[in-house]
């Protein structure tokens, strides 16, 4: 096993899990900057208005792209597993 192979599995993995993670993050940080507003324009401050929410559109997310989530990361782990008799032989 080379300092490049290690590299290019790495990057795949870094990649992978930047890819999975942005559809829930990215809802959560809209979710957040909405009610964040919403907060600062009615001066609301409750902290189960900020949290539940964000809750809800994550638990969205899962339910809507936690098929595909799945599948890519279990493609990822079915090849990385395929690809150890190569990479030690």
């Amino acid at each position: 096993m080379t300092p490049q192979m290690v590299l290019t599995i790495g990057g795949e993995a870094l990649t992978l899990l930047l890819m999975i993670s942005m559809p829930v993050l990215g809802v959560v940080l809209a979710v957040g900057l909405l009610v964040s507003i919403f907060q600062a324009v009615t001066q609301i401050h409750e902290a189960t208005l900020a949290f539940v929410p964000k809750l809800v559109a994550a638990m969205l997310v899962f339910a809507i792209a936690g098929p595909w989530m799945l599948s890519t990361l279990v493609d990822y782990i079915r090849r990385t597993l395929e690809a150890i008799p190569g990479i030690v032989g």
